[in-house]
Parts: C-alpha cells; sequence; structure tokens
C-alpha cells in the first residue's frame, strides 16, 4: 500500500493543479507561477514544495475551459484564430508564425493574438506599420534559448477590432530556432498560415 504521506501529498498537488487551472480561467491569470503561488495560498499551503508542473496546470485548464464554458470557449478561439488569419495575411511578407493561447486554445476573453515576425532588421517591421498606418507601442521580450541562453526581441503591439496582436520580430535566421515555451521549456509550438486555416477548418 502506498504510504499515507504520499497519497496526501499527490491529493494536494492534484487539488492544487484543478485550483491553479480555476484560477488561470476565472481570474485570467496568464502567469503560470502566479496561479501556483495563488493556488498555495488558498489552499492553506504557501510553502509547499509539492507544486504541479506548468503543462499539468496547461492540461487542466483546457479541461476545465471545456467543461465550464463549452461553445463559448470554442467560439472565442475560433473568433481570436480567424483574426490571427487575417494579422498573418497582412504580414504575409515577415513570414508570420501564432504561437501562445490562440494556438493551443487556452485563449481567455482578454487574450492576445501573439505573432512571431522574421525581418532582416525590426525597423522593417517598424516601417511597414508606419505605411499602414498602424498606431503601435513598443517594448521588449525576454526569451530562452537552449538551456541557459537569454535574448532580448523587439515586440510591437497594435489594437484592431477590439483584438491586440502582439508581434515579437526575430531575424530571419530565427525560423530555424524556436525560444523555449514557458509552460515546459520544449521549443515553443509555432504554426504558420496553412497550419492555422487547418484548425478553423477543423473546428
Amino acid at each position: 500500500m502506498p504510504k499515507r504521506s504520499t497519497v496526501r501529498d499527490e491529493r494536494m498537488r492534484q487539488r492544487l493543479t484543478l485550483e491553479a487551472a480555476r484560477i488561470m480561467a476565472e481570474e485570467e491569470v496568464g502567469d503560470y507561477a502566479a496561479a501556483k503561488r495563488k493556488a498555495a495560498q488558498r489552499l492553506g499551503a504557501p510553502d509547499t514544495r509539492n507544486l504541479p508542473t506548468n503543462r499539468e496546470i496547461q492540461a487542466a485548464l483546457q479541461d476545465y475551459q471545456r467543461l465550464f464554458f463549452g461553445d463559448d470557449q470554442r467560439q472565442r478561439v475560433r473568433a481570436l484564430r480567424t483574426q490571427a488569419v487575417g494579422a498573418m495575411e497582412f504580414f504575409s511578407r515577415f513570414r508570420p508564425r501564432l504561437v501562445g493561447s490562440v494556438l493551443n486554445g487556452t485563449a481567455g476573453p482578454n487574450s492576445d493574438v501573439n505573432l512571431h515576425l522574421f525581418a532582416e532588421t525590426p525597423e522593417e517591421v517598424v516601417l511597414f506599420l508606419l505605411e499602414h498606418e498602424v498606431p503601435f507601442q513598443t517594448s521588449e521580450r525576454r526569451l530562452r534559448f537552449g538551456k541557459e541562453q537569454y535574448l532580448s526581441f523587439p515586440v510591437y503591439r497594435f489594437v484592431k477590432d477590439n483584438v491586440a496582436f502582439d508581434l515579437t520580430v526575430f531575424s530571419g535566421a530565427g525560423l530555424r530556432e524556436a525560444p523555449r515555451s514557458r509552460v515546459d521549456g520544449q521549443p515553443m509550438e509555432r504554426a504558420n498560415m496553412a497550419m492555422v486555416r487547418s484548425l478553423l477548418e477543423e473546428a
């Protein structure tokens, strides 16, 4: 028989997984670490080291959304993917790739459409936005490659039809290696326009 403490630890881990997923879904907390901390605090285990992995929480989040949001979630994801295709057509010269919650289906009501663009220089994207009179904001994003390498990339954000678009710009060589996912540390999943269209057709 398994030890009582082992069973208790596993039950707590499961409770933490479900509570973190609920927090991400209901309170739109987008950061896994923050959701874990909130879940541990609310379940009376703020100092526990028996925390679930990000992948476990993502799977629980997908289950939660299917169970409690159902058609609303499917319609939301479909609408955002449709918006993503439109943006990918607009930015086609920069070989766009869809990433993040709109791609994996966990997007919430206020989720951004996250795209990776590829250009010789970031200024190419800036000029393109200016030429098409797209108001935008700029920032930077730090991403991990391999085990320990961190690099910063320019980010451009704009809003169209009440949907926020988040563009991270890489060099042309950036197509060869995706940055590491914050979910599981593996190379980030990216989808080109044909793949996103295929997801829409399947839905």
